[in-house]
């Protein structure tokens, strides 16, 4: 009897399903059964990062704005929002992802309706990922030339104007850096998600490479993920180049 279904460890510290567990026994440095299985990785591990990012991102961006303009002396100044916002910010963006993921799965199964998967690992990493948002975004925000905003103010332009028209646009080349930063963050947390059956590159890593004693897949893990972080991190200093370029 299994260790696991005897309850001794609990379901979520499991890195493998059963049908993985037993393809691992025939996979070592058989690249025929690794190679659909290192795509289908790669694939779960962008749909985990790229979702949380479009979803959280966008989340964070929003709750970044507000922790800003709550500012007192800022755009819609309220103390008492302000503190709201940034104690739960400074609850939840301390916790390690993988205790997060743990205390996370009762209130992941009520909204996802299952504790193990993919889908069940971006639900955690998008709460996750919309907390340390809010700060970079806040950050981000802070150094925007106030005259610029009393300018807009002079001008009559409302609030939602002010943010769109002024707000983002002079911040807009170090948000571009922050979320960068942020997906290899996000890269991070995907390798922990294999711990709930999420999949991805990081559950491949440990699954035919460190269990297998397999050098060779768990480097190939790391580089396909070094990779991606650089194409990424060139992209965005590319875009950030090119607005500097535009705007001297």
């Amino acid at each position: 009897m299994s260790i696991i279904a005897t309850g001794v460890v609990p379901a979520f510290a499991a890195p493998l399903a059963v049908t993985e567990r037993t393809q691992t026994f025939a996979s070592r440095g058989n690249w025929t059964v690794l190679k659909p299985l290192l795509v289908q990785s790669i694939g779960q591990t962008l749909e985990m990062v790229l979702v949380t990012l479009v979803i959280g991102g966008f989340l964070g961006l929003v709750l970044g704005i507000l922790l800003y303009g709550s500012r007192p002396g800022n755009l819609f100044e309220n103390a008492v929002l302000y503190r709201i916002l940034s104690v739960i910010v400074n609850v939840i963006r301390p916790i390690p992802f993988i205790i997060f993921l743990a205390a996370m799965q009762p209130l992941t199964i009520k909204v996802v309706g299952t504790s193990i998967g993919t889908a069940a690992a971006i639900f955690p990493m998008v709460i996750m990922c919309t907390v340390a948002t809010s700060r970079l975004v806040e950050q981000n925000l802070l150094p925007v030339d106030p005259g610029v905003i009393e300018a807009a103010r002079a001008m009559g332009a409302s609030r939602f104007t002010i943010i769109r028209t002024v707000l983002i646009p002079e911040a807009l080349s170090p948000l571009i850096l922050a979320y960068a930063f942020l997906f290899v963050s996000l890269l991070d947390m995907s390798a922990m998600a294999g711990y709930i059956g999420g999949g991805g590159l990081g559950n491949f890593a440990i699954a035919y490479g460190y269990q297998k004693f397999d050098q060779t897949v768990t480097w190939t893990a790391v580089i396909i993920m070094i990779v991606l972080v650089q194409v990424v991190q060139a992209i965005a200093n590319a875009i950030v180049k090119h607005r500097q370029r535009r705007f001297s």
